[in-house]
């Protein structure tokens, strides 16, 4: 079953996905993208946050509240988000990145509120723009 956002948003978001790893210059595969049920990422980040030296950490992102960090507390629960970026639900790679350079270094980060973006009317064709920069 296809999604409604279509082939090219999908290798869009892949994209945009992969420009964020490559601004926290991490290395390996280790993240996820997909449409369906909705839109949604997973990277997992190299580092524990402070304040959480035992857990795991994950970068998530999703349709209705953007980017967020969450903790990784047992593979049979869900995530545990700490903070969220809430500055708009696909904001550029680079402020994606600054955002988690600054939770590790103990800055104030996001906040905790997960309430829903306004649905992003154009966000298929915001995705689909980052697979422009792909070859065909």
């Amino acid at each position: 079953m296809e999604s409604e956002f279509g082939e090219v948003a999908l290798r869009g978001l892949h994209r945009y996905v992969r420009l964020v790893i490559e601004e926290l210059r991490l290395s390996g595969n280790a993240y996820y993208a997909q449409l369906d049920p909705t839109a949604g990422a997973y990277i997992a980040l190299d580092r524990r946050l402070p304040g959480h030296p035992g857990c795991d950490v994950a970068l998530v992102w999703n349709e209705r509240t953007g980017w967020a960090l969450a903790l990784e507390t047992d593979s049979r629960e869900d995530l545990v988000v700490v903070e969220r970026l809430g500055a708009e639900v696909l904001p550029s790679p680079r402020v994606v990145a600054a955002y988690t350079r600054d939770a590790y270094a103990g800055e104030p980060m996001g906040d905790k509120d997960d309430s829903p973006f306004p649905v992003c009317a154009d966000l298929a064709d915001r995705l689909a723009g980052y697979a422009a920069a792909l070859p065909a």
